[in-house]
């Protein structure tokens, strides 16, 4: 794959990120203060570096847990096909959940890991997204907490990627492919 292709630009400061995820760790702490234990589930692969800073921040009790799954491949856009590539290793029947997505587009995902993990019956299951691009919605799902609403551009950084590329920046940043056929 040629990834000389694409520049990226900075949407989201790295500065920003950081504020936005403080004040979420403090509305997160404030909703479960009555836990006794949070288990806060990253979905990866997205969200680790999102959760890691998240679960710094918040004021609680955690134990983080894992869920992996697959929609993407290496291209831009969902497949809608949602496949489980490693489960929890915890039990959450009767627990405090806090689901952490990295970016909520069509909804299938999370509409998807939403309906698995209330089948196994927590206590409360709240959602926290990084990021939230409405325009690319196809189902309802309902997310307590978002970091920031974006518009409907390929993005990176932060933890997301393109085709397992730039997930180390520290900034969201929209990929914006150059035009080939300049010569």
């Amino acid at each position: 794959m040629d990834h000389s292709n694409y520049v990226i630009d900075e949407m989201i400061s790295a500065k920003s990120i950081a504020a936005r995820v403080e004040a979420l760790a403090r509305e997160i702490s404030e909703h479960f203060a009555d836990t006794d234990k949070l288990v806060v589930v990253g979905l990866l692969r997205g969200s680790f570096v999102f959760i890691a800073d998240l679960v710094r921040e918040l004021d609680l009790p955690c134990e983080v847990d894992f869920l992996e799954t697959s929609s993407y491949g290496d291209g831009t856009e969902s497949t809608r096909e949602v496949r489980i590539l490693k489960d929890l290793r915890s039990e959450i029947e009767g627990r405090d959940i806090l689901v952490v997505e990295d970016i909520v587009d069509t909804g299938h995902t999370l509409k998807h890991v939403i309906a698995l993990l209330r089948s196994r019956n927590p206590k409360r299951l709240e959602i926290c997204a990084l990021l939230d691009k409405p325009a690319r919605r196809e189902v309802d799902v309902n997310v307590t907490w978002i970091g920031f609403e974006i518009p409907d551009k390929f993005v990176v950084g932060y933890g997301i990627d393109y085709a397992q590329r730039n997930r180390n920046l520290d900034h969201i940043g929209a990929v914006r492919f150059l035009d080939e056929k300049k010569g």
